[in-house]
Formats: structure tokens, C-alpha cells, sequence
């Protein structure tokens, strides 16, 4: 049985315009710990991350799934999604 953590999954937008998808419990800790070049080797290297999207879940294995799917998808899904959800603006995808 798992413990009443809160799961999130979790889009950062680097600064060289690419996505870093995630999985955290303490989503202000692990941005933190981003932009501090200790999370990720991938974030390490395009710092400052900001974080653009986040979706809370009831566990950890469903934040996870969702964390995967994200991660499959292409450019143009992630941007579509993010869209959708609206975590992102048509204005900002021309930028990147």
C-alpha cells in the first residue's frame, strides 16, 4: 500500500526551448534541485528550467504512466498536450 504522498508528473521548459519530463512528490523541491544542476544530467546543461506543466495523481505508478506516454510522444504531441491542458499558449510554441 503506498503512503499518502502527493505524485506529480511534471514538464520543465529548459532554456534551450526543450522539454524535461518527470516525476516528483515535492514539485517546488525537485524544480529547486533543478536549477541547482542536481536532479538531472539532461537539465544540468540547459539551465534555468522553469517549470511550464504539472499534474497531480493518486499514485505513483499513474504519475509515472503519464510521465512515459509524455516522453513518447513527438514535439508536436508534447506541444498539442500542453495545449490542451493549458499549460502553453499558441504564442509560445513559435518561439521554440
Amino acid at each position: 500500500m503506498e503512503t499518502a504522498h502527493k505524485h506529480y508528473f511534471y514538464v520543465l521548459l529548459c532554456a534551450d526551448g526543450s522539454y524535461y519530463a518527470g516525476y516528483t512528490i515535492d514539485l517546488s523541491r525537485r524544480l529547486l534541485q533543478h536549477n541547482e544542476g542536481k536532479a538531472s544530467k539532461y537539465t544540468r546543461t540547459r539551465l534555468p528550467a522553469s517549470l511550464l506543466h504539472s499534474e497531480l495523481f493518486e499514485t505513483k505508478r499513474a504519475a509515472m504512466q503519464a510521465e512515459y506516454a509524455f516522453k513518447q510522444f513527438s514535439r508536436t504531441k508534447k506541444e498539442n498536450y500542453l495545449l490542451e491542458k493549458g499549460s502553453l499558449h499558441d504564442s509560445n510554441t513559435a518561439k521554440l
